[in-house]
């Protein structure tokens, strides 16, 4: 399991569970229930991860919660 942060939301144009994870640019994953689109940010954290190694790109930091939403 990963420390970033993952925001969770219903989007009705989608008609799925959203999950983005803010402090990976571009990191976000879908599903039709919360669980399994937490499952599936897992995943694309991952991928975000691996893929910023191979292309030699920062990583940034877990900072746990965000102070404004």
């Amino acid at each position: 399991m990963t420390k970033y942060e993952i925001i969770l939301y219903w989007s009705v144009d989608d008609g799925a569970f959203i999950a983005e994870v803010p402090e990976l640019p571009g990191c976000a994953a879908d599903g039709p229930t919360r669980q399994e689109a937490l499952t599936n940010a897992e995943i694309v954290i991952q991928e975000w991860i691996e893929t910023a190694q191979e292309l030699g790109r920062p990583i940034p930091e877990p900072k746990g919660r965000l102070l404004f939403a």
